[in-house]
């Protein structure tokens, strides 16, 4: 009886550890050999100071929503940890881990960081489509697609609902294909900033993905065209990691309207709704398909 136990034991910790694969837990970027340590000369504007504020913000509207959901949630603050990369799983416990690798790569701004910390939420609350294993196990995570789209539709306007955003983003250099669609969607001066603001993070955030693929950096006048014939669930292109980012921005749902964990309607921007724009990118989505 205890060598079946043991086997089965073994079986289920065997999954949650493949499913760390399947449901973005592995990491926010696919696994890299980046690192930059703590003793690094400074390459970014985030320092361990910064680095602690961003997650204070972030943490104090999130551990409440967290807990209304049943979960404990538990962001990992590694500063000194040189892992270029995030992670989410929910083995003992619903953790989120960040590291200050991260956080020290010259690509990564202050808001940057923030959208990856929105992404790592969002695989814990970002809703559907989710990820299983192969054997069903594990269908608590939102997929990479799903968790990046969550960053920017809900974590990153929370938590920057209330700044002067206008001020903010008057001292960055925005791309016009971000600032019209912005301008498309949002009347309100203030909801177009923020709108903005979270458009840039994703720009942050991709010029990174460059780096590690040693690739052009994405541009958001140069989507992906790609159209997938199922919903793919792994780390996608970072073009469509970009378009993701630059549609949960433009998406004028109402922020309140909570995302489902079953549903991929409610609470986003669908086509079966009437929406035009802010759709999640068909490079990686596939609507009616969960």
């Amino acid at each position: 009886m205890k060598h079946v136990i043991a086997v089965l034991l073994s079986l289920v910790f065997s999954q949650a550890a493949m499913a760390c694969s399947e449901d973005g837990s592995t990491g926010f970027l696919p696994d890299n050999n980046l690192r930059v340590s703590v003793d690094a000369k400074k390459l970014s504007t985030v320092d361990e100071r910064e680095f602690n504020t961003v997650i204070d913000k972030i943490e104090a509207i999130y551990l409440p929503i967290a807990a209304s959901r049943g979960g404990n949630l538990q962001i990992v603050r590694n500063w000194s940890t040189d892992t270029v990369n995030a992670n989410a799983t929910r083995i003992f416990g619903w953790k989120v881990n960040m590291y200050g690798g991260l956080a020290r790569h010259p690509a990564i701004t202050s808001d940057g960081f923030a959208l990856v910390l929105c992404h790592e939420i969002g695989h814990q609350l970002g809703g559907a489509p989710k990820v299983s294993s192969w054997v069903g196990l594990n269908k608590w995570a939102s997929n990479e697609g799903q968790a990046d789209y969550f960053a920017t539709l809900k974590c990153l306007r929370r938590a920057f609902l209330n700044d002067n955003n206008s001020a903010i983003v008057s001292k960055m250099k925005v791309p016009e294909t971000l600032a019209r669609g912005c301008a498309h969607s949002f009347n309100n001066s203030d909801e177009r900033s923020l709108c903005i603001r979270n458009g840039m993070a994703g720009a942050s955030v991709a010029a990174l993905f460059a780096a590690l693929r040693k690739q052009p950096e994405a541009k958001f006048e140069t989507p992906d065209r790609k159209v997938v014939t199922k919903i793919f669930d792994d780390h996608p292109a970072h073009q469509c990691r970009l378009d993701t980012f630059f549609q949960g921005a433009i998406c004028e749902k109402n922020l309140n309207e909570d995302v489902s964990q079953k549903d991929e309607v409610q609470g986003t921007c669908h086509g079966t709704t009437g929406f035009q724009n802010g759709l999640r990118p068909l490079c990686w989505f596939r609507p009616g398909v969960i």
